[in-house]
């Protein structure tokens, strides 16, 4: 890290004490905040106007999630299936199974520009094998996988402001890559963006910011790294936990960064040393986010009532 890099410090807001946190999301819509409990099922909900968290227990492991263009639903990432997630009765509807007959379960994802759930799988073997795969869910609801290396554990995943360069990672490997991606959905020049440049961590989450920096979170490494549309590290946040895993840029400005943590793989020792990990921490680093894409599909008894 560069002496002349900016360098910010999070403090703790929700105490969640989450197994796994991951999914950081802001809808700019409700103005909250939203993350997921990986291992213990659940999709967490945070009301900054009145400080409040709830929760909702999910039929199982909840890996990745996405706002939808009805605000009454969300898109979900289940370990073994997509489904659409109805706020208000908490009803789910199934899309499609990912992967079945693997020993894989879904994991990152994010919506591109033009409203498709981009997602990847991880190996749940061990060791670990980079057996999973990356896919999108389109806006008719069917499923393709994408013309990427297949990982061990995909994360990063992110889009440039104007949707053309998508971010992401296979974490194990250290790099982070991009690669060309069209409004028709073509892949191509796939490419290494950045390698972390520190001895410890592994990229996790990503989002990226209006200016085009990618902002991410390591893994093992108590940290948050801003990376230039070069590649080049250009801010940092420290985090007062090791195991930051995904980030969001919201507030009313969306200029406070999200992140969320975990707890999982932390002894006795290592929880009494970091007693707040599987919380969700907060920043203000000086850059401002976008409004979080939302999947254009529609649930089945949705199109049903249009119709």
């Amino acid at each position: 890290m560069s002496a002349a890099v900016p360098v910010t410090r999070a403090a703790l807001l929700v105490d969640a004490k989450c197994t796994l946190g991951e999914g950081a999301t802001w809808c700019s819509r409700s103005g909250r905040f939203y993350w997921t409990d990986i291992e213990g099922a659940k999709l967490w909900r945070y009301d900054p106007r009145d400080g409040r968290s709830t929760f909702w227990r999910m039929p199982e492991r909840l890996a990745t999630f996405a706002l939808c263009a009805n605000p009454h639903y969300l898109l979900l990432g289940l370990a073994s299936h997509l489904a659409f997630f109805d706020l208000a009765t908490g009803e789910t509807e199934r899309i499609v199974d990912v992967e079945p007959g693997l020993n894989t379960r879904v994991n990152d994802g994010r919506c591109d520009r033009q409203g498709r759930f981009v997602f990847g799988t991880k190996d749940e073997g061990s060791p670990l094998r980079a057996v999973g795969g990356f896919y999108r869910l389109n806006r008719d609801l069917s499923l393709e996988r994408l013309p990427l290396p297949a990982p061990a554990i995909s994360n990063s995943i992110a889009f440039s402001p104007d949707g053309a360069t998508m971010y992401y990672c296979d974490s194990p490997t250290r790099e982070i890559r991009a690669c060309d991606y069209g409004a028709d959905g073509s892949i191509a020049n796939d490419r290494v963006f950045t390698t972390l440049a520190d001895a410890t961590g592994e990229p996790d989450g990503s989002t990226v910011d209006r200016d085009g920096g990618l902002w991410n979170a390591q893994w093992g490494g108590a940290r948050v790294v801003r990376y230039g549309a070069d590649g080049v590290e250009t801010a940092r946040v420290t985090v007062p936990t090791v195991q930051p895993s995904c980030v969001a840029l919201g507030g009313a400005q969306l200029g406070t960064l999200y992140i969320t943590s975990a707890r999982t793989d932390l002894d006795a020792a290592a929880l009494a040393g970091d007693s707040r990990a599987g919380g969700v921490f907060v920043a203000v680093p000086g850059q401002r986010g976008l409004p979080e894409a939302v999947f254009q599909g529609a649930p089945l008894r949705c199109r049903t009532q249009d119709e």
